[in-house]
């Protein structure tokens, strides 16, 4: 860890705790701020910010009092999570106060080289599939971000022997100054989070954050199926590295004869890959090109693509049971994640999908149902969901009350060779807390069949 004087006895608000706000507050105290903690949640049901109490830090809990703001902070770390029309955030715009997400903290501090990936869809397992090739490369990797680890906890530890690797969403990477990955990545870009960000262009805009501090020193490697990537590269000063899943490119990551190829040189057989679907070629094809450009080699590439079976609820295999192969797709909250999914199979589908309502139709499921030949509908949309699988032509259409009931009729309903798929086209939380727990539920009910 870097030992930086910028922080030292500045006054600096810490707003909204969550991991990442518990590790900014501990960080900048550790780099002698004097730091003031602010988050909704009350301070007797607020162990986190007692536990901050403890080390010398000033906490407000409770609620957010705009008079807070008047206080004389030079600074404020925001949760990522909290958007820029919050009155404190707009309170800290007015007096001209910086407003920075904890991951410029980590770039800070951090000895070692950053991988930073962005992009709507494949996020987590271009993260992951990065990781765990230059692990297996001997390149002692360090993974932080959304993906569960607190980037500016991680940089802590960091040496520069190591090498982090950082999932960043657009949230994240708004509330950046300098942060400067050595490599970044964008995976594709989709409509996504305009609650937040009122359009899509400030959408994209926030993405292509990535790459502003980026010199020629630096690599962007870049989707060049898409034109709004593309843009961005256009105007970005790294060392552009494209990749394509759908044409032969001059230089980059692409498929060329059943081989997946980087800048001319055959890296790996697609046949030997083991991670399914189409959709998870351009994280592979990225994770390749990021994987040598950090100096990890085929053999260590080739270890991972022929072994790794995906993410945790994310198209994850879970089992082989009768014949039949159970995936986890539970991480699939909306339609565009659901048809990918479907996407990656040849064999006949039975599909668990249904969740919480928000108002919208399935219709642009329908062309997507094609292979499934049953599909089982739970949570609030699964009359929604059933309507899109009946203009399908689905002839099996049956409704169970949750995924755990679910999965007994799903393979009641299916024969040796069917891929049995959980890819929900909707959030969880009519039923689950979180996503991970309806997956988790689908994974416990799967092994009670064995």
């Amino acid at each position: 860890m870097k030992d930086i004087k910028t922080y030292q006895h500045k006054k600096i608000l810490v707003l909204g705790l969550a991991k990442s706000g518990v590790s900014a507050a501990a960080l900048l105290h550790k780099l002698g701020a004097f730091v003031t903690v602010n988050d909704s949640k009350p301070l007797s049901e607020n162990p986190e910010a007692q536990g901050l109490l403890e080390q010398g830090i000033k906490v407000v809990c409770g609620s957010h009092p705009i008079e807070l703001m008047d206080e004389g902070f030079e600074l404020v770390v925001k949760n990522p999570g909290i958007p820029y029309y919050n009155p404190m955030i707009l309170k800290a715009i007015e007096k001209e106060i910086p407003v920075i997400t904890e991951v410029e903290l980590a770039y800070q501090i951090s000895e070692a080289p950053l991988i930073g990936i962005t992009g709507t869809n494949g996020k987590t397992t271009t993260t992951t599939l990065i990781f765990e090739m230059l692990e297996a490369g001997n390149k002692h990797p360090l993974i932080a971000g959304n993906i569960g680890t607190v980037a500016s906890g991680v940089a802590q530890e960091a040496t520069a022997e190591n090498t982090i690797v950082i999932e960043l969403s657009s949230f994240q990477l708004m509330g950046i100054d300098q942060f400067k990955p050595r490599i970044s990545i964008i995976t594709n870009l989709y409509d996504a989070h305009l609650d937040y960000h009122g359009t899509r262009n400030e959408y994209i805009s926030a993405k292509a954050r990535i790459t502003q501090n980026q010199t020629e020193e630096d690599f962007l490697i870049v989707n060049a199926d898409q034109e709004e990537c593309m843009e961005i590269a256009r105007n970005s000063r790294a060392q552009i590295v494209p990749f394509s899943t759908r044409k032969v490119l001059e230089s980059g990551a692409y498929v060329k004869d059943g081989w997946v190829c980087f800048n001319g040189e055959q890296i790996i057989e697609t046949k030997d890959i083991v991670l399914p679907g189409k959709h998870n070629l351009e994280n592979i094809l990225s994770a390749v090109a990021a994987t040598l450009l950090s100096g990890a080699d085929k053999e260590a590439i080739s270890k991972v693509l022929t072994t790794f079976a995906g993410v945790r609820h994310r198209l994850q295999f879970v089992a082989t049971i009768d014949e039949r192969k159970f995936y986890n797709d539970s991480k699939a909250t909306n339609i565009l994640a659901t048809e990918n999914a479907l996407a990656a199979f040849d064999a006949p589908i039975v599909l668990l999908a249904g969740g919480l309502d928000r108002g919208n139709s399935f219709d642009e499921l329908v062309p997507s149902l094609k292979n499934v030949k049953t599909l089982i509908t739970f949570g609030e949309t699964a009359e929604k969901v059933g309507q899109a699988g009946h203009d399908a032509g689905i002839k099996t259409i049956l409704r169970a009350d949750n995924v755990e009931k679910a999965v007994p009729v799903a393979f009641e309903h299916s024969e040796p060779g069917d891929v049995i798929l959980l890819s929900p086209a909707c959030a969880s939380w009519d039923q689950y807390k979180t996503f991970e727990v309806r997956g988790d539920m689908f994974i416990e009910a799967v092994h009670k069949l064995k």
